[in-house]
């Protein structure tokens, strides 16, 4: 089992560097083909106004498909040069639809798609750019949200796996079974577990350490309490006490609409995350 296709979502932030470089490592590591994808941000004039003067709102518009366009161009420079330093098999897309969609639509068809944490202090990140958690509810396919600050030299040779015996949980480490193959140390965390047999069983944790085991990953079990924590801070904490360089979870245990009034460990590590995170649902 390997990843074939990778499809890095790219934009006009400097942390479209990182993604990139995060992106080729991966396609390396697995002798992966890499698409970079990149939504312009306006395609044509709304003409749905309800008021449309041509001659007014035109060049507005010619000007923000400009900007839009040479963003592109740079970046594709950068992609271009990255994927032909490590001679990868690559190619660019740059599309005038909207980021969502397009992110969505072209993930169905790759094995893993790579997107950014949305910047907190970027009030327009959340009408420009892909949320990866939609993408992932969208796609049917895992994402790997990379931190909009930090730079990492390595993803997956220490990898933490939230693990709560959900059904997103188990397509996440499925999913994962290429880079937790390849890991050098595999912890499987389990925080609040709950005993019995459709819950976490009588050891929490044992079950997916076999599983993974007979894929040859060799994983440590832990178990611990979240007290006064959320799950969400729980991880984070966990993977900053190991070192870890990637953390794979499922998205969305409880319905989106529960973690948006209630908060969930899908919204805390999005929002805080200071390592790449491994989602799928």
């Amino acid at each position: 089992m390997s990843y074939k296709d990778l499809l890095v979502v790219l934009d006009s932030e400097a942390s479209s560097r990182g993604r990139i470089e995060v992106a080729a490592m991966l396609a390396e590591r697995f002798t992966a083909h890499i698409v970079g994808l990149y939504p312009l941000a306006i395609s044509e004039a709304a003409r749905h106004f309800g008021y449309y003067d041509p001659a007014l709102l035109d060049p507005f518009f010619r000007e923000l498909q400009e900007r839009s366009r040479k963003a592109a161009d740079k970046q594709r420079e950068v992609f271009e040069h990255v994927t032909r330093l490590r001679d990868l098999s690559a190619e660019w897309r740059a599309l005038p639809t909207g980021p969502d969609a397009d992110a969505a639509l072209h993930a169905r068809y790759v094995d893993l798609t790579i997107l950014g944490q949305l910047d907190p202090d970027r009030g327009d990140a959340d009408m420009i750019r892909p949320h990866p958690e939609h993408v992932t509810l969208a796609s049917g396919r895992p994402v790997l949200v990379v931190p909009y600050a930090g730079h990492f030299e390595t993803v997956g040779q220490r990898i933490l796996i939230g693990w709560n015996a959900t059904r997103e949980a188990a397509r996440a480490v499925n999913d994962a079974i290429p880079l937790l193959a390849a890991a050098d140390v595999v912890t499987v965390l389990t925080v609040d577990p709950r005993e019995g047999p459709n819950r976490h069983g009588q050891l929490p944790g044992a079950d997916i350490a076999l599983h993974l085991a007979r894929h040859g990953v060799k994983a440590q079990i832990e178990r611990t309490v979240s007290a006064d924590l959320t799950v969400g801070d729980v991880l984070l904490s966990r993977a900053a006490d190991l070192g870890a360089d990637l953390l794979v979870m499922g998205c969305y245990g409880h319905s989106r609409a529960r973690e948006l009034l209630l908060g969930g460990a899908t919204l805390t590590l999005l929002r805080n995350m200071t390592i790449p995170v491994f989602l799928s649902h």
